[in-house]
């Protein structure tokens, strides 16, 4: 069935320049930041030049991404952020704390599982059921930037809203990427609101270069700026939110001033594991991203990736057939954890990931691999459901001068999420993140099923690497829907394993598979590849990825670190740094 929204990817390619070229790469040694938009990494640089934490410039950038973005996050969606303190311990870190923050949205308290029984398992029925309220969940994005703010904030909270909200009022340019996403997108245009907002009066797209403006997000900002983050789930701007969704044109939702008030973002304790010399850290469910990219690795470590030649065939079938058999573990298994019993302890074991590495033969390939059987305390039966989760997301790394860094990727889910604009922003469809199958044919539970107050399952994977005497050497994540996991862990294995510079590494050609079809990147080297994994019995797709991997690794010699940065060429990204 997942084959069926394939084409539902057609309206999400980017618009972008070849995955072979890339940005000029940016080093510096007292802060950094990298993220898809330039505008959105000079709010960032901003901050961290006026005095401000890591976790201000991240603010600051995500509010810009709200504005310039407004396809891929912002105050209508959420996120994940991972965060590291260096002078904060016991933690993973020496002498330092890994943070995990989820601020991901939840279902309104009166779904259930029931929610998506009426879509059609088509390309069109996923689009009815993005369309309107009903998809949105209650947007987090404002909590968890209050939260990391009172952890780890340096600067007044009302002063990282000064870029986005002078950005607003004094218009930015639309760039070519966010031209062809209104251009192409086959819903913005029932709605009233973001039609006039992304549209002239002949129903034409925003051209290239034309300095788009929005005083109702402005407003916004201020009123958000100056009365803190309960203004958005208390108040006008709340009451707003709900009724746009519960009288939406289509689809109306089911969200209320309750559910606003009730969302509280959580720390959660982030996943680490061992690979080869170094430690790496990921986000918890309900992420499968950190959990499922460790496995991989996991897997992986019972080969000497080191010793092969990157990208070649060898390497990468190995690489396809670790994330088979780890993207049907997530698939079975992960979900929101405050619901359902996950084994991420097992999942990311290495005796199990040990065992998994044995199923994996040199000359052929699994084919569709199998969920297996992980240690757990408790035994758990559930059935494979049915996610999209197709891409669109934004992910931006960030270090300021005392070392603090930042790995956050946030998202509305779909392009320009459920379609709808409030108050200036697009609204989230993040409950598409659900599984459409509430329980199988025979009766199992599927554990990513729709339930009140649940976080839908994400693919989002911020990432912190540590080195073997437990200083950060790397942050990195990216967008992508379920596609996420695959471009994290490839650019890993390019820099741990094959000593690649992160701006080589963001822009080598994507092999992936999500325990289906292979997918190779168009019009690069990757394409070479198909005869050889052919001959292994892998079933190729030759297309568009649409990564937008932002990070930076870390040198370390007598004048203390270096860091150094990579924008992913697919996207507008780009690496700021002094």
């Amino acid at each position: 069935m997942k084959r069926l929204f394939v084409a539902l990817l057609l309206i999400c390619l980017p618009f972008a320049a070849g995955a072979e070229s890339g940005p000029k790469t940016d080093t510096g040694r007292k802060h950094m930041v990298v993220a898809a938009n330039p505008h959105a990494a000079a709010a960032g640089m901003e901050m961290l030049k006026a005095g401000g934490s890591a976790v201000d410039a991240a603010i600051a950038a995500e509010l810009v991404l709200t504005l310039v973005e407004p396809q891929s996050s912002g105050i209508g969606g959420g996120g994940f952020m991972m965060y590291y303190d260096p002078e904060e311990g016991p933690g993973e870190g020496k002498g330092g704390r890994v943070y995990a923050f989820d601020g991901r949205e939840t279902a309104p308290a009166a779904d259930d599982f029931n929610l998506f029984a009426d879509v059609e398992r088509s390309y069109q029925g996923f689009l009815d059921a993005v369309l309107g309220g009903r998809s949105t969940g209650t947007p987090s994005m404002l909590a968890l930037m209050d939260m990391a703010h009172k952890k780890a904030g340096k600067l007044p909270w009302k002063k990282l809203f000064e870029p986005a909200i002078r950005l607003a009022d004094k218009g930015f340019r639309v760039s070519p990427r966010l031209h062809y996403l209104i251009d192409q997108d086959p819903l913005l245009k029932k709605f009233e609101a973001s039609r006039n907002y992304f549209y002239d009066k002949d129903g034409k797209a925003r051209p290239t270069g034309y300095l788009l403006k929005n005083p109702e997000l402005a407003a916004t900002l201020r009123l958000l700026a100056d009365r803190g983050a309960d203004a958005f789930y208390h108040g006008p701007l709340a009451e707003k939110i709900v009724k746009a969704v519960q009288t939406a044109k289509h689809n109306p939702g089911q969200l209320t001033l309750e559910d606003m008030a009730a969302y509280r973002p959580k720390i959660r304790e982030a996943v680490c594991r061992p690979y080869r010399a170094y430690k790496v850290c990921g986000m918890p469910p309900p992420s499968s991203g950190g959990a499922t990219v460790l496995a991989i690795l996991g897997i992986l470590q019972n080969f000497d990736m080191g010793d092969m030649t990157p990208n070649s065939p060898e390497a990468m079938h190995l690489l396809l057939e670790a994330e088979k058999l780890s993207y049907a573990d997530r698939d079975l298994y992960m979900a929101d954890p405050d619901f359902v019993f996950v084994p991420t302890e097992g999942l990311t074991d290495p005796d199990y990931l040990r065992n998994r590495a044995r199923d994996i033969s040199p000359d052929k390939t699994v084919g569709t691999a199998t969920a297996g059987r992980p240690p757990m305390p408790v035994q758990v039966a559930y059935g494979e459901g049915m996610t999209p989760e197709l891409p669109s997301t934004s992910h931006f790394s960030i270090v300021d001068q005392w070392g603090h860094a930042v790995s956050m990727t946030a998202t509305v889910e779909n392009v320009f999420g459920n379609r709808m604009m409030v108050g200036g922003f697009i609204l989230n469809n993040q409950l598409t993140d659900f599984s459409f199958i509430p329980f199988t044919r025979d009766g199992l539970p599927v554990a990513n099923r729709v339930e009140g107050g649940k976080r839908p399952r994400s693919s989002m994977s911020p990432t912190l690497v540590f080195d073997d005497q437990d200083r950060l050497v790397m942050a990195i994540g990216s967008p992508g829907g379920n596609s996420i996991i695959g471009y994290v862990t490839q650019t890993i294995v390019n820099v741990l394993d094959w000593g690649m510079s992160l701006q080589q590494a963001v822009s080598q050609p994507h092999v992936l598979t999500r325990n289906g079809p292979v997918y190779l990147e168009r019009t690069t080297a990757a394409e070479q590849l198909a005869p050889a994994l052919r001959a292994k019995g892998h079933e190729i797709s030759i297309r568009t990825t649409n990564s937008g991997l932002h990070g930076f690794i870390v040198h370390y010699d007598e004048q203390g670190a270096l860091y150094e940065g990579g924008a992913d060429p697919r996207r507008e990204g780009v690496t700021l740094a002094e």
